[in-house]
């Protein structure tokens, strides 16, 4: 009994003294200057456990002596630290103001910051994250210099991405590469919340490495993976009302009346001979003789059977709705030194300002790493899963033309208001978007990768990684019967599409680095194996009884029936070498080469090489600048020259093609004259053995610095960008016959710019800091080389005036010098067909005294001649505040939304048209600008002219948002690491735009969908 008794005694004692040892350590975590470090990692070796610095760099965990703390943070060396008797554990890290340290990934490897010799674009991520979109690169405009981005509204955020200019005449697309996979789909399929990092390969240099798809530029894109630590859950939800900053004026029903009258007196008709129902009460003042509009009349109905009642309908207010966007995130994450793991998912919903539009996304990912055999292998995945959805409209045009006096409704409320006899045949844009909602498409897509490295010697490590896109699009089509005023269709249809495409993508390579005193090498060789298969199938029928989504299948209809479909697959092979020295830190050699074969291009010409060369100098290290300054944090020169390819065209595009066509095929050898024939084949298409890829060189040099401990910091660097062999399939003249169509190796395009990149950070007290930087950069495009086939296809006079210097996309047309005031303006003019007073007047720009196509010239560059953003974080205390300023120089855009605000008929006149027209030019209106209102454009002014190319450039507010994170010991107790609630909004303001544009939004200046104001509040939270 006295034994049992005293080892009890001894195991209490023990357990008591083991409870003594885990206790709370408490510390700070500074850098070299004793300014306190937020965010950095506290991680208690032996238990796993870890935490996370508050902003005065302060930290409590749990460990016993003897365990091992370790401090990590990015851009820092890690510091590992032993537990002592006391429960204060300090850290200094030396934090590199520059964190030239940082690794980023570019092509197939990693590199530190500090040893790029590209030019390579670091995007901050977080600041993509503070807008309201559901792609990542619409949030990019802005952002980077020497990549231009246009868009519209519409809830998907299409993106249009140009890097470093206009590179060839067919798809200018950038090539994505997300965990080491690539792909050229859109970007809106990628759950924002899951982006780690993102880097731009602008040059050659560094984009070489993906050669033939690379000579639009590369974006790389590596998703969150788990971090070393104990297990973290992160929740981010947010929820946005969206609407129209403003609204294009239109005509109501009593302002469409009288222009209407105006259009009719101007042309000397009888105003009450129109077929729009509409009858004026009018009459000739006899003092001026000019006709007096004394009262618009209009019917108490439309139509004889009383069913469409006269209305004053507003089709904008009609068609828009307040738009609403609602967003989750979920994410858990772990991982020790032998794994880690991260799962996410994700929920993004907008609901567009167009009435029945709408996006929506559901996204699941999980990445994984394991370490087996001491690290000697290490095998992962980075998968995710996504089901998109969305109803597109392409409405606007439509509502901006229907007549006011049209109603949305029948009288009973349940029918469709149309056009009558007498009026044009636009559609009720309400019917045209209620029976579309239905048809949207959905979308589902498996992408990712799974990849293993085995360390085989001291310094080499193989790595094999294997990508997967599928993508399975599906849609089913209602066509519905509808009667909407005399418009009538009597016939239902459904038509189902689907396609399928996989692309796979192999990679094998073998690294080597090696590190020996000053020297730093990494090397790696491979191969890559890409195939992609596309398979589309159509089939649609006539005919269905009742228009239930129940029943509307393809067996259920009655009518006729119609199918097609298709198949494509294209290959690519390729050989890839690279190789990167540091001697001293100080100076740095890369180069690259890259043999790709293609499926898509000729027999003599399948494989295509792709060289790069570049070096730096860090001046910084230099001892004349390190022994004599100390403001000079980094100091790089470099320069590099690279070849990268293109080869977006058709996979049939080396092949004779045959078809099938019985309109110009089939004979009736029988001479029956009935009956069914058979169809011969036509060749429609010339194989060219000798087709190859497009080729683009570039050569740039830039200067990075960072001054005065990164309170300034930056780079600046100029560019020559020569595409040449772009690839065409000309015009070719009837006499030729059969095949005519043959792809050819024809145009050359040059690019040129200059790009400034400038940044200041810094914390001007314990509570205050900023974070600022700009850019700014300026592209010149210019079309050198076109085969005479086609050097008229791109604009000109086909006389000596073509696109040959000129950026491509430049507008031809007809040069407007103001409007006709005074019969003897018009008298002592040039001869020009219907000339008269208010009507525009061209110049005579050959002189010869006549009005006609010899007088046209290049009237507008869509290019523009800058671009710029600038963006701001300003932190204090636990508020912090954002905004991003972007905008464009002066740029040449067509507003065609100006051929129906300006015109009655310049494209056609029973249209409802804009109200500037009520301020049109009349004898008692001589100092307008628009031209007086016309029956018939006998003047010709729908024809392109400087009236309707305007600069586009602006400024605009993109966003701002202000945000306060909860104290840490007050959400502790929650159990939260951190808690953030902010609001904010996008495209909040033009802050200033060309004073000539007269449309309302520059950026959409057509009849795109339109940007909206959006306004977010939401909430970051993490376990």
């Amino acid at each position: 009994m006295r034994k049992v008794i005293l080892c009890c005694v001894l195991v209490f004692c023990f357990m008591a003294s083991t409870y003594a040892q885990i206790r709370n350590i408490t510390g700070t975590v500074t850098d070299k200057s004793s300014k306190p470090v937020p965010g950095a990692s506290v991680y208690n070796v032996e238990t796993g456990k870890s935490t996370q610095t508050d902003e005065k760099g302060k930290f409590i965990i749990q460990a016993a002596a003897g365990q091992t703390l370790r401090f990590i943070y990015m851009g820092a060396q890690t510091v590992s630290s032993k537990v002592g008797p006391t429960s204060v554990v300090d850290a200094q890290l030396e934090v590199s103001a520059t964190n030239l340290n940082d690794v980023v990934v570019t092509g197939y490897q990693t590199e530190r910051k500090k040893d790029l010799t590209g030019d390579v674009a670091i995007v901050d991520v977080d600041e993509l994250k503070k807008q309201s979109v559901a792609n990542p690169m619409k949030a990019l405009q802005g952002q980077v210099a020497g990549v231009y981005i246009t868009g519209n509204g519409a809830p998907s955020a299409p993106a249009t991405i140009r890097i470093r200019g206009i590179g060839t005449l067919n798809n200018n697309d950038p090539l994505y590469i997300i965990d080491g996979v690539p792909t050229k789909s859109g970007m809106h399929e990628l759950n924002q919340a899951d982006i780690e990092s993102m880097q731009i390969l602008k040059d050659a240099s560094s984009a070489s490495i993906y050669g033939a798809r690379a000579g639009n530029g590369v974006i790389v894109i590596t998703t969150k993976k788990g971090k070393t630590g104990k297990t973290q859950l992160s929740g981010n939800a947010y929820s946005s009302l969206s609407t129209y900053v403003n609204k294009l004026d239109m005509l109501d029903a009593q302002g469409y009346g009288k222009i209407l009258w105006q259009a009719y007196v101007n042309k000397n008709l009888d105003p009450n001979s129109n077929g729009l129902r509409y009858q004026f009460d009018w009459k000739v003042d006899p003092n001026t003789n000019q006709p007096v509009l004394n009262k618009v009349l209009l019917p108490e109905f439309l139509n004889a059977t009383q069913t469409l009642r006269t209305s004053n309908t507003d089709w904008f207010k009609e068609i828009s709705q307040l738009g609403i966007i609602q967003n989750y995130d979920a994410q858990v994450s772990s991982g020790t030194e032998n794994g880690h793991y991260l799962l996410s998912l994700g929920y993004f919903d907008n609901k567009g300002i167009v009435r029945t539009t709408g996006f929506n996304r559901i996204s699941a990912r999980i990445n994984s790493d394991y370490k087996l055999f001491n690290g000697g292998l290490t095998i992962g995945q980075n998968l995710s899963v996504t089901k998109t959805k969305e109803v597109a409209a392409d409405i606007i045009n439509s509502a901006l033309q229907a007549l006011p006096i049209i109603p949305v409704h029948t009288v009973d409320g349940i029918g469709w208001g149309g056009p009558v006899d007498g009026m044009n045949d636009r559609q009720n844009p309400v019917r045209v978007l209620e029976d579309n909602q239905q048809n949207g498409y959905d979308y589902m897509r498996l992408f990712g990768n799974f990849f293993a490295d085995v360390k085989i010697a001291k310094g080499f490590v193989f790595k094999s990684n294997f990508g997967i896109d599928y993508s399975d699009y599906t849609s089913r089509n209602w066509q519905k019967k509808y009667q909407s005023g005399y418009l009538v269709n009597d016939v239902n249809k459904v038509i189902n599409t689907q396609t399928h495409n996989v692309k796979t993508t192999w990679t094998n390579t073998l690294n080597y680095s090696l590190e020996s005193g000053n020297h730093r090498l990494n090397a790696f060789a491979g191969t890559e194996h890409f195939v992609e298969n596309n398979n589309t199938f159509m089939a649609s029928r006539e005919g269905f009884v009742l228009e239930d989504p129940d029943y509307l299948y393809l067996d259920a209809g009655t009518g006729i029936k119609d199918n097609s479909g298709s198949g494509a697959k294209n290959v690519l092979m390729s050989y890839i070498g690279r190789a990167n020295y540091s001697f001293m830190d100080r100076y740095l050699l890369s180069a690259t080469i890259r043999r790709d074969g293609s499926s898509r291009f000729g027999a003599n010409n399948k494989y295509g090489w792709f060289p790069a060369f570049s070096g730096a100098w860090r001046i910084s290290e230099e001892s004349f600048v390190k022994n004599n300054t100390s403001i000079v944090d980094d100091l790089k020169l470099h320069a590099g020259w690279g070849k990268t390819g293109n080869q977006e065209i058709n996979n049939n595009a080396i092949y004779n093609i045959y078809l099938s066509n019985y309109n110009i095929t089939s004979y009736d050898i029988n001479g029956n004259k009935s009956g069914v024939l058979p169809s011969g084949f036509y060749l429609s298409q010339n194989a060219n053995p000798n087709l190859r890829w497009e080729a683009t060189e570039m050569s740039n040099v830039a200067l990075d610095f960072s001054l005065w401990k990164q309170k300034l910091y930056g780079s600046v660097g100029y560019y020559l960008k020569n595409t040449t062999g772009i690839l065409l399939l000309p015009p070719y003249i009837g006499v030729l016959g059969e095949g005519g169509n043959t792809y050819v190796n024809g145009a050359s395009m040059q690019n040129r710019g200059f790009e400034l990149s400038l940044g200041h950070k810094s914390r001007l007290t314990d509570d205050l800091s900023i974070d600022v930087n700009g850019n700014f950069d300026m592209v010149r495009n210019k079309v050198t080389y076109l085969p005479p086939a086609v050097v008229n296809a791109y604009g000109g006079d086909g006389k000596g005036q073509n696109i040959l210097g000129r950026t491509i996309g430049s507008f031809f047309g007809y040069v407007a010098d103001g409007l006709f005031r005074t019969q003897a303006e018009v008298d002592n003019h040039a001869a020009q067909p219907n000339k008269g007073l208010g009507r525009i007047r061209y110049a005579d720009l050959n002189h010869d005294g006549v009005i006609d196509v010899n007088d046209r010239t290049w009237i507008g560059n869509p290019l523009p001649k800058y671009t710029y953003g600038f963006n701001a974080n300003i932190s204090y205390k636990n508020f912090d505040f954002s905004f991003l300023l972007q905008g464009i120089g002066d740029v040449a855009v067509q507003n065609d939304a100006k051929s129906y605000t300006d015109f009655w008929s310049a494209v056609e006149s029973s249209s409802n048209k804009g109200a500037r027209l009520l301020n049109a030019w009349s004898p008692s209106n001589p100092n307008s600008d628009i031209p007086a209102v016309a029956l018939t454009d006998d003047n010709f002014e729908a024809r392109l002219s400087t009236y309707f190319i305007e600069n586009g450039s602006y400024l605009k507010l993109r966003n701002a948002q202000i945000g306060y994170t909860f104290n840490k010991q007050l959400i502790s107790k929650l159990k939260m690491q951190n808690l953030r609630v902010y609001i904010g909004g996008d495209n909040l303001a033009i802050l200033m735009k060309s004073k000539s544009f007269t449309g309302l939004d520059p950026e959409t200046p057509g009849f795109g969908y339109p940007n909206p104001l959006v306004v977010t509040a939401g909430i970051n939270v993490r376990f």
